[in-house]
């Protein structure tokens, strides 16, 4: 499976401290706003499955972009947003107020996937994005996540899919593929950040099969493409420019000379072959949903 989701930004929401919310949060924020039509679609994709949930919980939902997506989804629906950031989730409530969902809206901080013992009622639609892949034991975690559901409810879990693209293979300076040598630092990143999580565990990253072993069934995959072609809007500029500068900033340091050269020239806002002005840019994602049903 591939985890090519900007890392750095989950890795450091997930692992990071209190101090650093205040310049992450507005980067989480933008990014998850850029990816709405994604989010909308696997939403609604939910919703012909999910009819009518009373309680859906965003476990690990950082401040609350999709959390409040769900409001609009489900408008009879109480949400819950759950995370380990207090102010992540000042962030989700003031949005949830500011879209008029506020009176049937909560949030719950704690680390998962204990902090869900302490939901009040089982959920109807329990939601995990990206979540899951930073718990030790990713099997234990969605038990855990199964036994909050009530009789009937859906466990969705989005992790894997395919990594972004920003750029052409060949931008016409450095070596052509530059994003796929990123890539391929991020994924021996990713492995090492799972295998000194505390009581970490290997699994076989067959996520259907996972909510099998975790009591549920109907088990079932759908990916959603995020398609924003060149030329792309000032929004979605802004957002390479800050991936591409968070990438420099977290892995510059594992590519070499030639990438980290051809990287810095990318991010000069006084080149007219960086991000910041070329015609090419373009922002290419998709993220992969696994469902499924705790047994009534």
């Amino acid at each position: 499976m591939a985890h090519h989701h900007d890392h750095h930004h989950k890795h450091e929401h997930q692992h990071g401290h209190d101090h650093d919310w205040a310049e992450l949060a507005p980067l989480l924020e933008s990014e998850a706003e850029l990816f709405t039509p994604l989010y909308e679609r696997a939403l609604n994709w939910l919703a012909k499955e999910v009819t009518e949930p009373g309680l859906i919980v965003d476990a690990g939902s950082g401040p609350g972009v999709i959390s409040c997506l769900f409001a609009e989804t489900f408008p009879g629906a109480r949400i819950v947003a759950v995370d380990g950031s207090e102010p992540l989730l000042e962030r989700a409530r003031d949005r949830a107020v500011r879209q008029g969902a506020g009176d049937r809206f909560d949030t719950l901080a704690g680390e998962l996937p204990d902090v869900l013992g302490e939901l009040d009622y089982p959920a109807d639609l329990l939601w995990a994005s990206r979540s899951v892949h930073h718990l030790g034991d990713q099997a234990a975690a969605l038990a855990a996540c199964a036994e909050r559901l009530a009789p009937g409810g859906t466990l969705a879990v989005m992790e894997g899919g395919l990594p972004a693209r920003f750029l052409p293979r060949d931008i016409g300076f450095g070596r052509p593929g530059l994003q796929a040598r990123i890539n391929a630092v991020e994924e021996e990143r990713f492995d090492r950040m799972r295998a000194e999580l505390p009581g970490s565990v290997a699994v076989v990253e067959d996520w259907q099969a996972l909510l099998t072993s975790a009591g549920l069934h109907h088990a079932r995959s759908r990916t959603f493409l995020l398609d924003l072609p060149a030329p792309v809007t000032d929004r979605s500029r802004a957002h390479v420019i800050a991936a591409l500068t968070r990438t420099r900033e977290v892995i510059g340091e594992d590519l070499d000379a030639d990438d980290r050269a051809t990287l810095d020239r990318l991010l000069d806002p006084d080149d007219e072959a960086s991000v910041h002005h070329r015609p090419d840019v373009f922002v290419l994602a998709a993220h992969t949903v696994h469902t499924a049903v705790r047994p009534v």
